[in-house]
C-alpha cells in the first residue's frame, strides 16, 4: 500500500483472524501473500474496491505482499484498455503492487503441461460431446449426472487430441478437456468440469500463439500456487468452487499449496454491479461511457468527485462478513459527504440565476467581502469575493407569494446575503408573460461592518456578483436506477433506469475564484452540495458534476443528524 494513503483502520474480521492465526502458528513460514485477480473485460466498480482494500490491506497489515494478477483466460472479451484502467483505478485508491504484475497468460505453458500430466494420470479426458450434450449429461440439482461416452477414452488418445487442439486442428466447440471427478457429486462443479476449451481468437498478450484456453477454475489455483499465494481471498460465489480449487491443487501437485477463503461480496441497493450489465449500459449508450459519473465504476466515482479516502473508509465501515447482505447506498454517500466536508473548499454558485439590482448601491462601485474557505479547516484561510450593484441569486430563493416559514426573499422581506449585506426586495420586474425576470432591492449599508452588522434576520441566501461571475454548465446527477433492486423478479435492470438521473443546467454562475481550477477539483457550493470540475471543462466553459447533495439521509436514518 502507498505509505502516503490514509487508510481507515480495519476491524478484526474472520479473514484477519485466520491470517493472524496462520502467522502465529508459522503456517506458510509466517508469510502472508495475497493477490487481486481482476478479469480485463471491463472497468472495476465499487464492489471490486472492497476486494482491493481487503487484499492489499491484509497484506500491508501483516507485513506481506499483494500481487496484481489479470485473469486473462477469455480472449474474446479482453482488451488492453481494461488493463490500463484497472491499474489506474488501483493506484488511485492508494495501493501499489511494485513489480508484481502478473497474468494468467504468463502461465499458459505451465498450465498446459499440468493438463497433460492430468491426462496421463487418468484424471482428465477429452470430451467430444457438444456443449448442449454436456449440459444435458451434467444433470440437475436434484438428479445426478451421467458419464460421457468419452469418459473412458484412453489416455493416449486424449493426450493426442489435446495436443492437436493446441495446434489448432479443430474448430471451436469440437472438443473440451474435462477433469475426471464424479458425475454423481451433489456439487455440480465437481461433475467433470471443463478445464480447457478451443478458442480461435487472438489474445491481447499472446496473439495467435494459442488455440486452447484454460477455464478460470483450472487456471486460478495453479496461478496462485506458482506465485506462492498464501491466502486466496474470493467472494462468496466461489465457495462451491473451493472443492474444485483443492482438487486441482491436489492432483496437479504444484510446489506450493495456497488456501482459498471466501467472503461476502459488496451488494448496494439502487446499483447494478454485473460487468455484463454495465457493459450493456455502455454499448446501448444509456450512459456516456464506463466513466459516466452515474456508473458505480471506480472511474465513474472518481469523475463524479468521490475521493479514494472516502471509498477506503466506506470499505472499512462495511467490514468483511461471511453472509451476503445489501448495503444502503446512502452510507456510501454519507461517507463521501463526511470526507468532503473536511477537505473541500467552499464557493458560491447560483444554478438557476435570478438577477437582482440593489438600487441604493452606488453605480460603478465594487468592493470585496471576506469569505471562509472551509469552516472545518481553519488553516484553509479566507478569500475575497467581489460585490457589486448587480447580483445573481438562486431563483428558488425568491417567492412572490411565499408560504409560512419561507425565510428567503419575497416582497418587503429582508434577508442577509451570505458574507455580505442585508437586502430587502422592493419591487418585482416581470416580462409580458408574467414571469419574474428581475428584482429591485435596497440594502442596509451598515449591515456588513457598521452599526447594524450584528442585526439578525431570519434568512441567509447565497449570491454571486453579476459582472464578475463565470458562466458554467452544471450537471446534476442522481441515482441511475429508480428501484432499490434493479431487475428484480427477472426483469431487465435497464427497465428500472431513472429518467431523471441527469439534469444539465447551462447558464449557471459561479464565483470568479474558480477560474483556472484543475479538472477533478471538488468544492462545496454553499447550500447546494458538493461538485467536481469535469475533465470536459475548458477555461472559458467550466463544467461541474454534482458529487453528492448536502442532505444526509443516512445520518438521519442512523440517528446521527
Amino acid at each position: 500500500m502507498d505509505p502516503t494513503a490514509e487508510a481507515a483502520p480495519a476491524a478484526v474480521d474472520f479473514i484477519r483472524e485466520i491470517v493472524a492465526d496462520d502467522q502465529r502458528t508459522g503456517r506458510h513460514g509466517g508469510r502472508v501473500h495475497t493477490r487481486f485477480p481482476p478479469e480485463p473485460n471491463g472497468y472495476l466498480h465499487i464492489g471490486h474496491a472492497k476486494s482491493i482494500c481487503l487484499n492489499f490491506g491484509v497484506a500491508a497489515e501483516y507485513s506481506g505482499l499483494c500481487n496484481l494478477r489479470y485473469d486473462d483466460t477469455n480472449p474474446t472479451k479482453e482488451d488492453v484498455e481494461y488493463v490500463e484502467s484497472i491499474e489506474e483505478d488501483v493506484r488511485w485508491l492508494g495501493f501499489d503492487w511494485g513489480d508484481r504484475t502478473f497474468y494468467a497468460s504468463d502461465y499458459f505453458e505451465a498450465l498446459s503441461q499440468y493438463a497433460e500430466q492430468l491426462i496421463r494420470d487418468g484424471k482428465a479426458y477429452i470430451d467430444s460431446l457438444t456443449a448442449d450434450e454436456i449440459r444435458d449429461y451434467r444433470g440437475t440439482l436434484t438428479e445426478p449426472g451421467r458419464n460421457s461416452p468419452c469418459r473412458d477414452r484412453a489416455a493416449e488418445e486424449s493426450l493426442d487430441l489435446f495436443q492437436r487442439m493446441r495446434r489448432g486442428e479443430f474448430p471451436d466447440g469440437a472438443h473440451v478437456l474435462r477433469a475426471k471427478i464424479d458425475m454423481a457429486s451433489p456439487n455440480i462443479n465437481m461433475r467433470d468440469p471443463t478445464l480447457y476449451r478451443i478458442r480461435h481468437a487472438s489474445h491481447h498478450r499472446t496473439g495467435d500463439a494459442w488455440r486452447i484456453y484454460p477455464t478460470y477454475d483450472y487456471a486460478h489455483p495453479i496461478s496462485d500456487a506458482i506465485e506462492g499465494i498464501t491466502h486466496s481471498l474470493c467472494t462468496l460465489e466461489f465457495e462451491d468452487h473451493r472443492p474444485l480449487y483443492d482438487w486441482v491443487i491436489e492432483h496437479t501437485r504444484p510446489p506450493f499449496r495456497p488456501r482459498q477463503i471466501e467472503f461476502a461480496r459488496l451488494n448496494l441497493n439502487y446499483t447494478v454491479m454485473s460487468k455484463r450489465k454495465l457493459l450493456a449500459l455502455v454499448e446501448q449508450k444509456r450512459v456516456a461511457g464506463w466513466d459516466d459519473p452515474r456508473m458505480p465504476t471506480i472511474a465513474g466515482l472518481r469523475r463524479r468527485g468521490y475521493t479514494p479516502e472516502a471509498i477506503r473508509d466506506f470499505c472499512a465501515r462495511i467490514g468483511v462478513a461471511k453472509k451476503e447482505n445489501v448495503v444502503d447506498v446512502a452510507l456510501l454517500e454519507h461517507t463521501v459527504r463526511e470526507d468532503l466536508n473536511r477537505r473541500a473548499r467552499r464557493a458560491l454558485a447560483v444554478l438557476r440565476p435570478l438577477k437582482i439590482v440593489i438600487e441604493n448601491y452606488p453605480e460603478g462601485r465594487e468592493e470585496r467581502v471576506e469569505a471562509v474557505n472551509n469552516p472545518e479547516d481553519p488553516a484553509a484561510g479566507t478569500r475575497q469575493l467581489p460585490f457589486s450593484r448587480e447580483l445573481f441569486i438562486e431563483r428558488d430563493d425568491f417567492m412572490e407569494q411565499p408560504p409560512k416559514k419561507f425565510f428567503r426573499l419575497s416582497p418587503g422581506v429582508e434577508v442577509r446575503l451570505r458574507y455580505a449585506y442585508i437586502v430587502t426586495c422592493d419591487r418585482v420586474v416581470k416580462d409580458e408573460s408574467g414571469a419574474v425576470t428581475e428584482l429591485r432591492c435596497s440594502y442596509d449599508p451598515e449591515s456588513l461592518s457598521g452599526a447594524s452588522a450584528s442585526r439578525r434576520v431570519k434568512g441567509t441566501i447565497h449570491w454571486v456578483s453579476a459582472p464578475h461571475a463565470l458562466e458554467a454548465e452544471v450537471r446534476l446527477y442522481d441515482r441511475l436506477f429508480v428501484s432499490p433492486d434493479p431487475g428484480q423478479d427477472g426483469r431487465d435492470p435497464l427497465t428500472d433506469l431513472n429518467p431523471g438521473s441527469l439534469e444539465r443546467l447551462t447558464g449557471a454562475r459561479i464565483e470568479p475564484s474558480l477560474a483556472g481550477a484543475e479538472a477533478g477539483t471538488t468544492v462545496q457550493f454553499e447550500r447546494l452540495g458538493y461538485f467536481c470540475l469535469d475533465p470536459d471543462s475548458r477555461p472559458e466553459a467550466p463544467v461541474f458534476n454534482r458529487t453528492v447533495t448536502l442532505k444526509d439521509t443516512w445520518a438521519r436514518i442512523a440517528g446521527r443528524g
